[in-house]
């Protein structure tokens, strides 16, 4: 008896494939090569159609013939080969046949049906149909050694891996990997690259294994080349495309995504039409069709939208019916911002529904339903508006959930709600309690508190879903800042410490001009009570500079130990109080040698010609003692990063409980933000600040020391250089040569003066900054530009006393004394002799042993409270060195003495 084969195999290229089975016979008769025949078209096409396929059988006549009738055969035994994974029963288990059961055609072709739905053979052959001695051969297929993208540039791998559902260990499938390649099509399609192409590849290793290989061609991004709009006659196509999410492409949008073409952005620019024309009162507006083509080339797209505006309408009858008692119509009626014979506006009506809703919620209804009833007249072209307000109960607060706090404690959470449990509902604290949450920093931005239906009709559920963010900065940077040319920066601060909300911080930095090491901890709430307290330590060095010869300097250097105290309190909601005890010891000194002069006894003496008698002044050690107090009012819906509310803040700091000092600070700010719409976000500010001194200074000595003073400049106004607004004394040298007249002559090369800032007791700042929104691309690398305004003065200090030595002053020229204070001589030959005290000068052959300085005059500027003014653009990065910001500033009004500069920036720490 002849043996039959039954198999099946994968056919089908790229994005198709068909199973073949077939039965044969080793010793076929006419009627077995019809049944073989029947067998191997059967499994590729069903058994529905059978009988065309024997109809077809070679030399067989042009008339039908009746199918055979098949024989059931019983199965003797079953036995498996090719397997190297599988064990034979889980194999034979899947075909479905077992020893001792009848079999026929169709069982056997249902059997490579089951063996082939598994997903792990590559192919599967079975003999012995004619015996019943059946034998399943198989081909596994391989298990995943690994996937690797190739060719991905705009795309990451993180980004696309998690698209890919293979995975290393799992059996390989061509359906599964078509199915990948479909996503990863698809995400790129997303990001506007319709011509992007993915071909999987498959490398063969030993034991049955293989790599997967994703060869990506990217391809270019396709952009909107045109946007073309049909039917607008009362608006145009420029005013209608600013209106979209989608813009044309322009070689100045470089960082921005709007003109990448994105198929969903399509259905959400035909909202944005319709309720563009809704505000403008084109009730009936409707888009009729919107068609994206592909250009000739491929490459872009070209939108065509074709709309219909209808007629323009105006508010008919406007009025409120409320069935809540608290609610009277009449006085809600007064409040509406409409009125009949206004042209129509949608936004207004949904506007004025968010403003009943969120006034309702401040009585206590939570779920007070305001429905607008609108009344259209077409033959008017009216459109009347009846809001009704829904009878509703007052609502309590049931429950409040927290979900999705892993790290922080839910009482830190709970303490800012400024709701609780039992408490009547009120939207305004919902909101201030969604706002101080917010402002913590701990978690997402945009977080909402939820509103759900309790256990009764007056009860609320509040819930809030968290994501918690990183709290602990640990930071190491290096980098280059024109204010301290090379800087580095240690650091580590951990916002919600143990998750209790607290602060800890740990800071050392160290640049060209400053050092500093300091250490700080704040507890938000002591004793569970909304009282924080705090303290901080630290050790700090400066180094002043001036400018010479466009050579930075150092002039003296401050030694500042010390720590501080703090305690704040609330007083109301908005309002809170802070107080604070510092101690510090201060240490200025002069380092450079020429500015001294030796005594006879051999001490150093800060010498005024050398340095002048303002930082011969400031030298010395003291003590500073200070008590002070903040009382701050904020509203800011976000402390890091505000777009809308009002912050004000008064401090005072008092010097003299003790120490060497004695003065009282104060200074004053004010800022508010506000939401421009379309993302731009306003920024403005003063501030203020008066030092009065409780000494006395004498003449042409300030009683403020020089260290205690304000001083302004980058980066408090931009435009100007550090310390570059405000007094000043400048020394001018004289030029060798006389004038005409026998006059000496100052220089004028700015390089060869000397400019010296010494602050003031008074000033003012204000600004006003716009930030400007990017597109999702430039948002993601962390970009955020902006164009400012700032305006400020310093002056106040007073004028102190300044030297003018022409030359030939025998001030310029300053014997060396002997101890015994005569003064000497010396020779060519470098010998020195004393001068005796009535002798009037040295002997022939020798000179006065003396210090010689060059002429020079100081003059005082910008002691002045004008205005200086400055405009220019600026960008924020977070870039993966640290905080980067650049400006461009031009200072339009300025004084005599103020140092100006265009161009700043700062790489490795924040301004």
């Amino acid at each position: 008896m002849g043996q039959g084969i039954a198999t099946g195999t994968w056919a089908g290229s790229g994005t198709a494939a068909t199973r073949r089975g077939r039965v044969t016979a080793n010793k076929p008769t006419s009627n077995r090569r019809r049944l073989q025949a029947a067998f191997l078209v059967g499994t590729v096409l069903g058994s529905a159609i059978a009988a065309p396929a024997f109809a077809q059988a070679p030399q067989q006549p042009a008339t039908t013939v009746p199918e055979p009738q098949q024989s059931v055969t019983t199965v003797r035994s079953i036995s498996v080969s090719g397997s190297q994974r599988l064990e034979p029963e889980t194999v034979i288990s899947y075909s479905g046949l077992r020893p001792g059961e009848g079999y026929d055609r169709e069982r056997l072709d249902q059997a490579l049906r089951d063996l082939y739905a598994t997903e792990l053979f590559a192919d599967v052959v079975i003999t012995g149909a004619e015996t019943g001695d059946i034998v399943i051969q198989v081909r596994e297929n391989p298990v995943i050694n690994r996937i690797v993208l190739e060719g991905n540039r705009r795309i990451k791998d993180d980004k696309i891996t998690p698209e890919i559902r293979l995975a290393p260990r799992q059996i390989f499938t061509r359906s599964r990997a078509r199915a990948d390649v479909a996503r990863i099509v698809e995400l790129y399609r997303r990001q506007g690259r319709f011509a992007a192409n993915v071909e999987p590849k498959i490398i063969q290793l030993d034991q049955t294994r293989v790599d997967v290989v994703f060869e990506i061609t990217e391809g270019p991004s396709s952009k909107v080349r045109r946007i073309n709009i049909i039917g607008n006659e009362n608006f145009s196509d420029g005013r209608l495309r600013g209106e979209m999410f989608t813009q044309e492409a322009r070689f100045y949008r470089i960082f921005s995504s709007a003109d990448t073409y994105d198929p969903d952005r399509l259905g959400a620019d035909q909202q944005k039409l319709r309720q563009f024309y809704l505000t403008q009162g084109y009730a009936d507006f409707r888009v009729v069709s919107a068609v994206a083509e592909l250009t000739p080339d491929r490459r872009d797209f070209i939108i065509t939208y074709v709309v219909e505006e209808g007629e323009r309408y105006k508010f008919g009858e406007v009025k409120v019916e409320s069935n809540i008692r608290d609610f009277r119509a009449e006085d809600l009626q007064r409040t509406l911002p409409m009125q009949t014979g206004d042209w129509y506006n949608a936004r207004t009506v949904e506007d004025t529904v968010t403003r009943l809703n969120e006034t309702a919620g401040l009585f206590g209804y939570a779920f007070a339903d305001v429905r607008p009833v609108y009344d259209r007249d077409r033959e008017t072209l009216t459109m009347g508006v009846t809001f009704r307000v829904a009878e509703a109960p007052r609502v309590y607060v049931e429950r409040i959930n927290i979900n999705g706090n892993t790290n922080t404690r839910d009482e830190v959470i709970r303490r800012e709600f400024r709701l609780a449990e039992g408490d009547p509902f009120n939207s305004i604290r919902v909101r201030r309690s969604r706002d101080r949450i917010q402002s913590l920093g701990f978690f997402q931005e945009n977080l909402e508190i939820e509103q759900e239906q309790g256990s009764g009709p007056d009860r609320v559920v509040l819930g809030i879903d968290l994501e918690e963010r990183s709290t602990g900065d640990l930071q190491l940077s290096a980098g280059f800042s024109s204010l301290e040319r090379f800087l580095i920066n240690l650091s580590i601060r951990q916002r919600n410490f143990r998750g209790l909300g607290q602060e800890i911080r740990a800071a050392i930095n160290y640049s060209t001009y400053s050092k500093s090491a300091e250490i700080g901890f704040t507890e938000p709430y002591l004793f569970d009570r909304n009282i924080a307290v705090g303290f901080d330590l630290y050790r700090r060095d400066l180094n002043s500079f001036n400018f010479v010869q466009n050579r930075r300097q150092t002039t003296y250097q401050q030694i500042s130990t010390g720590g501080q105290l703090r305690a704040g309190i609330p007083l109301t909601e908005h309002w809170q109080m802070a107080l604070r005890y510092g101690l510090s010891y201060d240490q200025v000194s002069l380092d450079d040698p020429r500015f001294f002069r030796i005594l006879p006894d051999g001490t150093r003496e800060c010498d005024p010609l050398a340095t002048g008698l303002y930082l011969c002044e400031a030298i010395g050690n003291r003590v500073t003692s200070t008590l002070g107090y903040t009382l701050l009012f904020d509203t800011l819906n976000n402390r890091l990063r505000p777009t809308a509310g009002v912050r004000f803040l008064v401090s005072q700091d008092f010097a003299g409980l003790g120490g060497d000092v004695h003065y009282l600070r104060t200074r004053a700010n004010a800022a508010r933000y506000q939401d421009l719409g379309g993302g731009f976000i306003l920024g403005t500010s003063l501030e203020g600040g008066y030092i009065h001194s409780f000494d006395s200074g004498g003449p042409g000595r300030d009683p403020v020391r020089l260290i205690d003073r304000f001083f302004l400049g980058e980066p408090q106004i931009r435009g100007f250089d550090i310390r570059g607004v405000g007094p000043r004394i400048q020394r001018i040298p004289y030029e060798a040569q006389l004038d005409a007249n026998g006059n000496p002559v100052l220089v004028t090369d700015p390089n060869q003066i000397t400019d010296e800032s010494i602050g003031g007791r008074a000033y003012y700042v204000g600004r006003a900054e716009v930030q400007i929104p990017l597109g999702s691309g430039a948002s993601e690398l962390g970009l955020r530009p902006s164009v400012f305004i700032d305006v400020g003065a310093l002056w106040g200090v007073r004028r102190p006393t300044l030297n003018d030595l022409p030359p030939g002053s025998p001030e310029l020229t300053r014997p060396i004394l002997t101890a015994e204070g005569l003064r000497q001589c010396i020779t060519t030959t470098g010998e020195l002799s004393t001068i005796p005290g009535d002798a009037a000068g040295c002997p022939t052959g020798s000179s006065l042993y003396a210090n010689q300085f060059s002429p020079f005059r100081e003059i005082f500027l910008g002691n002045s409270p004008s205005p200086r003014l400055s405009i220019g653009f600026g960008v924020n990065w977070n870039s993966p060195f640290g905080p980067f910001r650049i400006d461009i500033a031009h200072a339009l009004i300025s004084r005599d003495g103020d140092d100006t500069k265009l161009f700043s920036f700062n790489v490795g720490t924040a301004y």
